[in-house]
C-alpha cells in the first residue's frame, strides 16, 4: 500500500500539544480530517483554534470514521486504549493504526492485529507547543518510524509528506532511543536555564537575546561535526 495512491481521512485521538499539529501537517498534504477526540476543556479550545469545522467525538467513533488514526497520547495510557477499542469491535480492516510515543513500537497495537489493523510507531523528534508555529519546526524534522517491514513505507511516506525526515528505528531499539531523545531534550533545557539564571543574576534583563544566536550556533556546530562536516575554521 503507498499513501500516494490516495487520500486518507484522518482521525486524531488526543488534543495536546502534538495531535492537533500533526492534523495540520497532514490536511496540508492533501487527507481530509474526519474527527478529533480531547478530553479536557484546554483540549477542546486548542481543537478548535487549530482544527476549526473538525467534528470533536468520543474515541470510537474516532476510529470508526478513519482509514487513518492517529494516537497522540501518553505511553501510558495507549495499550489499554488499544484493548478497550479491540473488545468492542471498534477497529476497521486496512486501518492504519499509528502513534507517537517515542518509547514504545507498534507492537502496542499487537491487540487489534487481527482486525486487520496496520500498526506504526511514529515520533517526531522535536518539542511541540502546540501551536501552528510547530509546522514550520515540523518540516525539516526527523521522524522514528518502526513498523513491520511489509508496511514501513507507508510509515515513511507519511513522514515525508509532512516535510519531516524518516529515521527507522527498530522494534527493540524504541526504548534506547526513548531514553536518549529525553536525555537530550532536558540536558538542553538545563543548560539554557541555568546560563538565563547567570545572566539575570548580572542584571540583563533579556538573557534570552544574548543567548539565542550563541546556543543555536554552538547546537548548529555540534551537529555538523555530528555529520561529519568540517567546521568553519575562518577568523
Amino acid at each position: 500500500m503507498s499513501v500516494r495512491e490516495g487520500r486518507l481521512s484522518v482521525g486524531i485521538v488526543g488534543a495536546g500539544r502534538v495531535g492537533p499539529v500533526l492534523a495540520l501537517a497532514l490536511a496540508g498534504a492533501g487527507h481530509m480530517l474526519t474527527a478529533v477526540s480531547t478530553i479536557s476543556e484546554e483540549s477542546r479550545e486548542r481543537a478548535e483554534t487549530l482544527l476549526p469545522g473538525v467534528p470533536v467525538l468520543d474515541v470510537p467513533d474516532v476510529v470508526r470514521c478513519s482509514e487513518l488514526v492517529v494516537f497522540a497520547i501518553h505511553a501510558d495510557e495507549l495499550p489499554g486504549l488499544v484493548h478497550g477499542l479491540t473488545q468492542t469491535g471498534a477497529w476497521q480492516p486496512g486501518q492504519i493504526a499509528l502513534h507517537t510515543a517515542p518509547e514504545l513500537g507498534y507492537g502496542v497495537f499487537s491487540p487489534a492485529l487481527a482486525s486487520g489493523v496496520i500498526p506504526i510507531a511514529f515520533h517526531p523528534a522535536m518539542t511541540f507547543t502546540g501551536t501552528s508555529l510547530d509546522l514550520a519546526r515540523l518540516s525539516g524534522a526527523s521522524v522514528a518510524v518502526s513498523a513491520p517491514t511489509p508496511v514501513l513505507p507507508i510509515g515513511q511516506a507519511l513522514a515525508v509528506e509532512m516535510g519531516a525526515e524518516p529515521v527507522v528505528i527498530a522494534e527493540h531499539d524504541r526504548a534506547a532511543y526513548a531514553e536518549t531523545i529525553a536525555a537530550a531534550t532536558e540536558f538542553s533545557r538545563a543548560v539554557v536555564r541555568q546560563a538565563v539564571d547567570g545572566l539575570r543574576a548580572l542584571g540583563i534583563d533579556r538573557p534570552d537575546r544574548v543567548l539565542g544566536g550563541l546556543v543555536r550556533s554552538a547546537t548548529e556546530e555540534e551537529l555538523r561535526a555530528a555529520a561529519g562536516l568540517a567546521p568553519d575554521t575562518d577568523a
